[in-house]
């Protein structure tokens, strides 16, 4: 997504110039996480499901997901999203084909739990499980990021796709895209993984 769940959900309850500031903040590190969340969820305390829907449709994506994931499903392969945005925003790719999505543990309603952030290393585990339970190894899938929050799994996994990402992100890249096409980048992905494993696992990280 070009830009996070929380701006967009923020949007949509009509506190955008809030959830601004708490992207703001965190950035900066002079907000907790859970503060950030603690916020978030205050920002969307009234939203219904219809304003998630909304908020989810109108955020700014990247075009052709729901095409790339049916080009990876048709391979038999999986399209799997690991995401530090809230498991409630992410699950909504699973209806346009994502195999998979795993998100920060925040859900409205419910209280905050502990470590609800999706850190950097648990996106390295969630992938390294999703391999095993296929038999397939770091060399079988290729990483697709834009963030400080993806370090890990581009350091981890040979085949890594930046997606307008952040400088450090670039230069730990096999490759880079810059654009709004996510078909581009994905094309960009098959060259990487022809050279290297005939049964691929792809996998998407959103934020």
């Amino acid at each position: 997504m070009r830009g996070t769940a929380s701006v967009e959900l923020a949007r949509q309850m009509g506190q955008l110039e809030v959830g601004e500031e708490i992207e703001r903040q965190w950035a900066e590190g002079s907000i907790s996480d859970d503060d950030f969340w603690l916020k978030l969820l205050e920002i969307c305390q009234h939203a219904t499901p219809a304003d998630l829907q909304e908020a989810f449709e109108k955020a700014p994506w990247m075009e052709g997901i729901a095409e790339t994931f049916a080009d990876i499903k048709a391979r038999g392969e999986a399209a799997i999203v690991i995401s530090q945005s809230p498991t409630f925003f992410v699950r909504g790719l699973e209806a346009w084909g994502a195999s998979e999505t795993y998100g920060s543990t925040v859900e409205l309603g419910e209280p905050l739990g502990n470590s609800a952030t999706l850190m950097p290393m648990v996106k390295v585990t969630i992938a390294g499980s999703a391999l095993d339970a296929r038999n397939l190894g770091p060399t079988d899938c290729v990483v697709y990021g834009d963030s400080s929050s993806d370090v890990e799994l581009f350091r981890t996994f040979p085949n890594s796709v930046a997606v307008n990402p952040s400088p450090v992100l670039s230069s730990l890249a096999a490759t880079t895209y810059v654009g709004t096409d996510i078909r581009e980048a994905y094309a960009l992905a098959r060259q990487l993984i022809s050279r290297t494993s005939t049964k691929p696992i792809a996998q998407g990280s959103a934020k």
